[in-house]
């Protein structure tokens, strides 16, 4: 099955994480530090029916940004939520999504070496960036790319309408009566070369009845 798979892998990583000195343990599981009560932690988990949970894909890339984009702006503790700091204690506001049916706000207050040690757990590992840019700021070609949109915008921006003479030109090569002459010299004929569809967006709003 999968999820004895998992952890079979899981577990297996996590003692030789602790032989090679990479775990570290602090407050409540300072003890965890001696060999055999890491193994005796360890030990019910094994026996311990895993649920694997596999979270559905999004539905859609709407989905997807709104998700990433609650993180991209944000730290991991705004202001508002930072209710005391006096004698080395740091008392904050936070959310116990496991009690129901009672309000889930709560108030923790740590010391401040834990309270940092925390935070800092939400602090990027070197390499990574919270946003990545792409097209013309991506950080491969940003300088040059941005460069020859500033050279290119700083340039006079060509003139969209035609020459009187060729609107002129244009006019005398339909004999139909012209609907719409040219703005600019009056002589030309504007040509409908389609229709576009009334309401087409943004969409009209629904009935509420």
């Amino acid at each position: 099955m999968l999820s004895r798979h998992f952890r079979h892998l899981l577990l297996a990583g996590l003692e030789e994480a602790f032989r090679d000195g990479e775990l570290k343990f602090y407050g409540d599981l300072e003890s965890l530090h001696d060999a055999a009560a890491f193994g005796d932690y360890l030990a019910p988990l094994a026996e311990r029916e895993w649920v694997v949970y596999a979270k559905p894909a999004f539905g859609g890339p709407q989905q997807a940004l709104e998700y990433l984009g609650r993180y991209t702006h944000r730290v991991a503790l705004s202001n508002e939520r930072l209710l005391a700091v006096s004698d080395g204690q740091v008392a904050f506001q936070w959310k116990d999504y496991r009690r129901q049916d009672r309000p889930k706000s709560r108030v923790m207050t740590l010391t401040a070496e834990e309270f940092i040690r925390r935070f800092l757990l939400h602090t990027l590992p070197p390499g990574f960036q919270r946003i990545r840019y792409f097209g013309l700021v991506a950080n491969r070609h940003r300088e040059p790319r941005l460069a020859l949109c500033r050279q290119l915008l700083t340039n006079p921006a060509p003139d969209l309408l035609p020459p009187p003479d060729a609107c002129c030109q244009l006019a005398r090569a339909f004999s139909a009566p012209p609907l719409l002459r040219c703005p600019r010299c009056g002589a030309g004929v504007l040509i409908r070369v389609g229709f576009l569809p009334a309401n087409s967006w943004p969409a009209p709003p629904e009935d509420s009845s």
